[in-house]
Parts: structure tokens; C-alpha cells; sequence
């Protein structure tokens, strides 16, 4: 970002960024640069940029060990999430990074998390040589997260993003100390890039007081096919008939309903308690410990496969990329 006349932040190309930090130059690597048509703020991010960036990394995915994806950091971690989605069997590294303080002031984060973001994409290990962290990531202050388990839970200080639920897979210090044991290792296969999203979802987040007339309107917004629930503590949600008639209402009209937790650590767990029990009946699904940010792009993806409503259920409640801790 940098400043325009008026003095507001708007999206700048690389090239600017490339004139601000001469030492790119001094990395020990060919730096090539990518782009999508235009610079956006993060904040006009839709499916459509997620589908173009995947396409990016799959039109080059043989000419590059690995990517960083530059993005502003109101919606990264919506941004990772889904790109952990649409590639599937990811066999390379995709970082995503940015900055709190725009590049052309002096006290930057920039410099440090895009040169460090760089390191981590090429990464291989020292006796195999096979690659670090075949995932997609977020690296923010010396902090590498797995992509749909990342959060943004700061505006004002450095320390920007938190691993919700999930331990980093690496902190940056003198050295990047990798957690190898918490990095997903598939079996050798081809990848593959998922081209469909779909963006008739919703999050409808309850609050003590909400109303059947406010329930309805969201779940019953014509061509809606999927919801997140966020749900009190362990999955909990008023049980009072209306309400629950409205769940069955929408599970029988065809809309997916995935329970999430507005609590930022622990997981849902329907039934055990009695304001949660009757929402499995409902046909809602248990998120487990998911992010809402993680929770709404699955929902995108697996709607987007246009399979029979079973199929498409249980893919939402089964672990598709890490983003949920089953057992």
C-alpha cells in the first residue's frame, strides 16, 4: 500500500514494492513476478480473485519451487483458506504475506515478512531436499500458519495474525525453526486446481435477543445454499421453536448449515449440552474447532462440487486440508 494524495492507503504493484527494497537483490534466488490484472484492496477480494490466483499457481506451478502471494491483511486469512481448498494436492510452498505499516514508511514490516516469506517458500529439507511446507501458509511476524487455520486478530500492532486451534509450523528468529511434525505430508500426487466456487453462502452470527423475522430473512434469501452458524461456546444455540423450525426449514429447502463457535479456541461439540443436541436433528453440521474464516470458504468449495446434498455434508464435516482437528 502507499499513500495517494488525499493521504488514504490504496494498492500499489510490485514494481514500487521492488524500488523500496533494494535487497531483494541480494536474495540468493530468481525472483520472477506474477500479477493479476489489477491491485486491489484486500477488502474487494471475491471468489473470482481466489479462482484467478489458483489458476496463477497452476498455469506456473512447473517453471517455480514456490510462491508468495502478496495481500492486504483484512481478508488474508479468507484468502489462504480458500486457496487451501482449490489446491488440492499441493506439492509446493504458497505463502501469503503483507505488512501492517505500508512499505514506504520507515518502520515497516514489510521488509522482513516478504524476505522471510521468500526463504520459507524455497525451503527444502537439508538431508532429503524435499519441500519444507507443501501448504498453503501465512507468514506475519515471525509466525508461518497454516493457511486456513490463520486469523487476523490485530489492526494496530505487528503481531497481526494468531494459529487459531492449530500450533505454528514455523517461527522466524536468527534462524526459521520449522514444527515438521505439524505439516501436512500427502502421498505424491498430481496436482489438482478446483475451478468453481460457490457465493450464494452466508454467516449468521447469533446474539442474545435475535429475532425470527431477522433468522428467516437470512435463510431464506432466495438461491442461498449454505450457512455458518456462529453458535455461543461449545456449539450452543437457542432452542426456542421457531428457531429450530427455521434450521429445518432451511436443511429442507436444500441450505447446508455448518455450526461454528464465536469462540476464538475450543471446537463445537453438539449435544453436549441441551441447547446444542436438537441442531444435529435440525441437519446442521458440527465444525469441530474451524475458523469462521476457514468455515465459509470450505462451505464455497465443497458446494461448488455440485454433489448430492449427503455427499456434500459429509465432505463439510470431514477434514479436507487441516482446517479442522478430528478425534
Amino acid at each position: 500500500m502507499e499513500y495517494n494524495r488525499r493521504g488514504e492507503l490504496v494498492p500499489m504493484k510490485f514494481e514500487q514494492i521492488r524500488r523500496k527494497m533494494p535487497e531483494l537483490r541480494q536474495l540468493n534466488m530468481n525472483l520472477s513476478v506474477l500479477s493479476l490484472p489489477q491491485p486491489i484492496d484486500s477488502s474487494n477480494v471475491t471468489a473470482t480473485d481466489w479462482l484467478g490466483l489458483a489458476a496463477l499457481v497452476a498455469e506456473n506451478y512447473a517453471r517455480y519451487d514456490g510462491f508468495v502471494v502478496l495481500h492486504g491483511t483484512d481478508t488474508m486469512a479468507y484468502s489462504a483458506a480458500a486457496l487451501s481448498y482449490l489446491l488440492e494436492n499441493l506439492g509446493k510452498t504458497v505463502v501469503f504475506t503483507g505488512a501492517q505499516v505500508p512499505v514506504g514508511r520507515i518502520r515497516t514490516d514489510a521488509r522482513r515478512n516478504l524476505v522471510t516469506a521468500l526463504d520459507i517458500a524455497v525451503a527444502r529439507h537439508p538431508r532429503a531436499g524435499t519441500v519444507r511446507v507443501p501448504e498453503v501458509c501465512v507468514f506475519f511476524n515471525d509466525l508461518l500458519i497454516r493457511g486456513n487455520r490463520a486469523k487476523k486478530v490485530e489492526s494496530e500492532q505487528y503481531n497481526a495474525f494468531r494459529s487459531e486451534n492449530y500450533p505454528p509450523l514455523a517461527r522466524a528468529g536468527i534462524e526459521v525453526e520449522f514444527n515438521d511434525k505439524q505439516v501436512r505430508h500427502l502421498p505424491s500426487a498430481q496436482l489438482q486446481v478446483h475451478q468453481r466456487l460457490e457465493e450464494q453462502v452466508v454467516i449468521l452470527k447469533l446474539f442474545p435477543g435475535i429475532t425470527e423475522r431477522v433468522v428467516r430473512a437470512v435463510l431464506e434469501v432466495e438461491g442461498l445454499r449454505g450457512c455458518v452458524l456462529e453458535t455461543y461456546g461449545a456449539g450452543n444455540a437457542p432452542t426456542a421453536d421457531w428457531f429450530l423450525r427455521c434450521l429445518r426449514d432451511a436443511h429442507d429447502r436444500g441450505v447446508q448449515v455448518l455450526n461454528v463457535s464465536q469462540c476464538e479456541e475450543g471446537r463445537v461439540i453438539q449435544g453436549q449440552y441441551e441447547t446444542s443436541s436438537q441442531l444435529t436433528d435440525m441437519g446442521v453440521i458440527g465444525g469441530e474447532d474451524i475458523t469462521t474464516e476457514a468455515a465459509i470458504t470450505k462451505l464455497m468449495f465443497v458446494l461448488g462440487l455440485g454433489l448430492n446434498p449427503r455427499e456434500t455434508a459429509r465432505l463439510l464435516a470431514q477434514d479436507l486440508r487441516g482446517e479442522i482437528s478430528l478425534g
